[in-house]
């Protein structure tokens, strides 16, 4: 089973597929490199395509102090698994948990990132529901810890966000559930403490947003309310950034939508490769009154 190490000692399990320009994935809290599937059985006939399981997703090594679990952490474990693999650059696309630490990534080692997809991200960001989203983090954590996955994923795998999935396919609906069931209950309550707890708002991060120079595209679902209008300000902020919003669409899009989403990430990253994809033209941007930071 091939792995790489990170620089603190974690063992990753990742799977590699295909040849060509590096194209890694970054999956979400409820899911795992399988998350995955229909992207890599596409792209992988044109790309290099890397996926892995986060720290505390078996069959990668599962941490027992929570603290050794962050988004800063998340963010370098990318860059740990591209130099495990011996690779430069690579395009990074993540989903939810996956797209923050691809952000984070973007931000902090644009060397490293030909482009970033920051898909259904943004999730607890907004200052209405920051707060609030550290504190449900924590409960989940400890209900967890008391209760195990089974009863966890039974209420947390079929939120108000993922009814789409299950209204548009139920067989991909069951898999994610049966996959998210094999997760590991201490490396889900760890990452629940240590990541989702921890994360800084996109709100906080306005002045590193708006020097950024990675190609990014921002996807997300209509239907996924709470995170809306924190996408808009990544676009707002981003010189680099495009945003693709999918119709009735929640949470998981890369598993509602296949064909869009491969659609919509085969664009961008052909228009980066040919050097088309520039910063937006100033002269296209028309002020908002509610200000870059979405407050009047």
């Amino acid at each position: 089973m091939p792995t790489v190490t990170t620089d603190d000692g974690v063992r990753l399990h990742y799977e590699e597929t295909g040849r060509g320009t590096p194209l890694i994935f970054v999956h979400e809290f409820g899911g795992d490199l399988r998350s995955w599937e229909p992207q890599v059985r596409y792209f992988s006939r044109f790309y290099r395509c890397i996926r892995y399981n986060a720290r505390g997703y078996p069959p990668s090594e599962v941490p027992e102090d929570w603290k050794r679990y962050s988004q800063e952490r998340a963010r370098d474990d990318i860059r740990s698994v591209l130099d495990g693999l011996k690779i430069d650059r690579a395009h990074v696309v993540g989903l939810s948990m996956g797209a923050f630490a691809t952000l984070h990534f973007g931000m902090q080692y644009p060397q490293r990132a030909l482009s970033i997809t920051v898909a259904g991200g943004a999730y607890g960001s907004h200052p209405a529901h920051h707060q609030q989203f550290q504190q449900d983090s924590r409960a989940n954590a400890e209900r967890l810890q008391r209760e195990g996955m089974a009863k966890f994923v039974a209420s947390y795998g079929a939120g108000p966000q993922r009814v789409q999935l299950e209204d548009k396919d139920p067989r991909a609906f069951a898999e994610y559930l049966a996959q998210f069931n094999e997760h590991s209950a201490l490396g889900s309550a760890n990452t629940l403490l240590g990541v989702q707890c921890r994360r800084p708002s996109f709100y906080d991060l306005v002045e590193r947003l708006q020097k950024m120079t990675v190609p990014t595209l921002i996807m997300l679902g209509d239907e996924e309310e709470p995170a809306l209008e924190a996408n808009i300000l990544l676009k707002r902020c981003i010189p680099t950034a495009g945003l693709a919003v999918l119709p009735r669409s929640g949470h998981a899009i890369n598993l509602e939508e296949p064909a869009l989403f491969n659609q919509l990430l085969e664009n961008f990253l052909h228009q980066v490769e040919l050097g088309t994809w520039q910063p937006r033209n100033p002269r296209s941007t028309i002020p908002s009154i509610h200000g870059p930071a979405g407050r009047p």
